[in-house]
């Protein structure tokens, strides 16, 4: 960055799986005319080209150099893993059942923790939602914000993406990956320090982004 120039606009979104991340920050980077990363598709991304390349996902030597080796494009429409677009694959049941091993990979962590960085530093900022945002990735961020929701909440809106899912069986899923994000060594789901906490379960997305523009001020 050129001595002198404006530092990076950092808005950060964390929260747990159906807080409401994804929809919530493409509307807050509308709002404010910003960038939008998706970090959770880019931890996909990895989980995909891993079972694409049959490895084992427990297995955080060959896990780490894939991660390090494949080609990630995420954007706001879609996500490219190594030139296949697998927007729709890798929010498939598969790579649901990996990303929790792949994403508690430190090494995978340290590798998309710097790809996320350069992102800013090419795009000036933006608004970015994941697990680590604000604790990690970039603790200094303008305005870090951690959404949350109840658990039957949160399963509603999963089901509700996907017609034909049952309810309960995503109510389990979503506790099994909070208790995975929450215990994993590496970056784990937290609140981080400074972190504006916005309950979303009695909230439209509307609603959502007037607080978290009038938390800019």
């Amino acid at each position: 960055m050129d001595e002198g120039a404006a530092p990076p606009r950092v808005i950060a979104i964390d929260g747990p799986a159906g807080s409401g991340k994804s929809t919530v920050a493409r509307a807050v980077a509308d709002r404010l005319d910003l960038e939008y990363l998706d970090t959770g598709a880019m931890y996909r991304g990895v989980a995909h080209a891993v079972l694409a390349r049959g490895v084992d996902p427990a297995d955080a030597d060959a896990v780490a150099a894939v991660a390090r080796a494949v080609e990630l494009d995420v954007t706001r429409s879609r996500c490219l893993v190594d030139g296949e677009d697998a927007s729709e694959a890798i929010r498939g049941p598969e790579v649901t059942a990996a990303v929790s091993a792949v994403a508690a990979n430190p090494e995978v962590r340290v590798e998309l923790v710097a790809r996320q960085r350069r992102w800013v530093a090419d795009l000036g900022g933006g608004v970015m939602e994941g697990r680590d945002i604000g604790s990690v990735v970039f603790p200094d961020a303008e305005l870090k914000v951690y959404l949350t929701a109840s658990a039957e909440v949160r399963a509603r809106r999963r089901a509700a993406e996907f017609p034909g899912m049952d309810v309960d069986r995503v109510a389990a899923e979503i506790r099994r990956r909070d208790a995975a994000d929450s215990s994993r060594a590496a970056s784990p789901l937290v609140t981080a320090d400074g972190a504006r906490v916005l309950d979303t379960s009695d909230l439209t997305v509307d609603g959502v982004v007037d607080a978290i523009v009038e938390m800019l001020g």
